[in-house]
C-alpha cells in the first residue's frame, strides 16, 4: 500500500518524521472504520446515480471497500501512521486493490465532512447501545422494587435517619433517575441526526451531488442546513458526553449508597462475592470493588466533557486540528 499522503501536491519536502507522527490520529481513529466505509458506500453510491461515477466504478469500489471491511474485522489491516488517519489508510487500500477507480471515491468529499460523518454514526450507535443497557438496568431495578415492597428501609437526610420508606421505594428513585437520563439520550440522538456530508472542506463543492439522498441512505433524517457549521462544530459531542456525566453522576451516587449500605456499619445489602474482592493482608475482608469503580470512572468521564468544552470554546470556524 503506497504512503503518499493525498494532499502531498503541493510539498517540496517530505514530512518531518516527528511531525508525521505527532499529527496522525489512526492508532486511535481507525475504531471508525467500520462506519467510514458506511459512509464511503452510501458516498460512492449517491456520486453513481448522480452520474458522477458509472455504476461499474461505484461497484467496484462498493465490493473494495467490503474487502477491506472484511480484512480490518479479521484483525490484518496494515494500518499506516504516515498516512495519517482512518479515510487515507482506507483510500489508500482501496486504491491498490481497485486502481484509479477508488481514487474517485473522494470526489466532492473532504476529510472534513467525512470524519464529522463518522463521529455520528459512530455515537448514533453507541447511544443506542446505552439506552439498552439503561432499560435493562431499569427493568432489574423494577423487579427488585416489587420484590422488596414491602422492606422497611430508614430514609436518610443528611446522612441522618430521617423517616422510613421501602427499599422498593429506595430502589424506585433510582429508577426515575435513569428514566432522565435515557430520555437525555434520545434528545441528543435526535439533535445530532444530520448528515455533514456534502459540505466539503467547509463551502460545498461544485458536483452536481445529491446530500438529501446520501443523508437518507445513511440514516440521518437530512443534511447539515450549513456547511461551516457541519464540519466545524462538535457539540453533539459536548451534548453526549453532558448526558453521559450526568448518568455516570447517577450511577455514582447509587454505588455510593451500594457502599455505605454493605459496610458492617449499616448491614442493609450483602454483595454478592461474585462481585467483590478481598484483601492479600486481610482475610476477612469483603471489599466492593465493582461500585467502587463504578464511582472512581465518573471522573473519567467528566473530565471528558471538560476537556471537549475547553478543547471547542476558542476555534474560529470552520476545521481545525485541534479536533482530531
Amino acid at each position: 500500500m503506497t504512503d503518499k499522503k493525498l494532499w502531498a501536491g503541493r510539498f517540496n519536502q517530505p514530512t518531518d518524521a516527528f511531525v508525521e507522527a505527532f499529527t496522525a490520529s489512526v492508532e486511535f481513529d481507525q475504531r471508525l472504520a467500520d462506519y467510514d466505509i458506511q459512509g464511503s458506500i452510501a458516498h460512492a453510491t449517491m456520486l453513481a446515480r448522480q452520474g458522477i461515477l458509472s455504476e461499474e466504478e461505484k461497484d467496484s469500489i462498493i465490493a473494495g471497500l467490503e474487502r477491506i471491511r472484511e480484512q480490518i474485522a479479521r484483525g490484518d489491516f496494515p494500518w499506516s501512521v504516515s498516512l495519517e488517519d482512518v479515510h487515507m489508510n482506507i483510500e489508500a487500500a482501496l486504491t491498490d486493490d481497485i486502481g484509479d477507480a477508488g481514487k474517485k471515491l473522494h470526489t466532492g468529499r473532504s476529510r472534513n465532512d467525512q470524519v464529522a460523518t463518522d463521529v455520528r454514526l459512530w455515537l448514533r450507535d453507541a447511544i443506542a447501545t446505552i439506552q439498552a443497557e439503561i432499560r435493562r438496568f431499569q427493568l432489574a431495578l423494577l423487579e427488585l422494587a416489587e420484590r422488596e415492597a414491602e422492606t422497611i428501609l430508614p430514609g436518610f437526610t443528611h446522612l441522618q435517619t430521617a423517616q422510613p420508606v421501602t427499599f422498593g421505594h429506595h430502589m424506585l428513585a433510582w429508577f426515575e433517575m435513569l428514566q432522565r437520563d435515557h430520555g437525555r439520550f434520545g434528545d441528543c440522538a435526535r439533535r445530532m441526526n444530520q448528515c455533514p456530508l456534502g459540505a466539503a472542506a467547509l463551502a460545498g463543492t461544485t458536483y452536481p451531488i445529491d446530500r438529501e439522498y446520501s443523508a437518507e441512505l445513511l440514516g440521518f433524517d437530512g443534511p447539515c442546513a450549513n456547511s461551516l457549521d457541519a464540519v466545524s462544530d462538535r457539540d453533539f459531542a459536548i451534548e453526549f458526553s453532558a448526558a453521559a456525566s450526568i448518568l455516570m453522576m447517577h450511577l455514582s451516587r447509587m454505588s455510593e449508597e451500594l457502599i455505605i449500605w454493605s459496610s458492617a456499619q449499616f448491614g442493609f445489602v450483602t454483595l454478592s462475592d461474585s462481585f467483590c474482592t478481598g484483601s492479600s493482608i486481610m482475610p476477612q475482608k469483603k471489599n466492593p470493588d465493582v461500585p467502587e469503580l463504578v464511582r472512581g470512572k465518573s471522573g473519567r468521564v467528566f473530565g471528558h466533557l471538560m476537556g471537549l468544552l475547553t478543547l471547542m470554546k476558542s476555534q474560529p470556524l470552520a476545521y481545525n486540528k485541534d479536533n482530531q
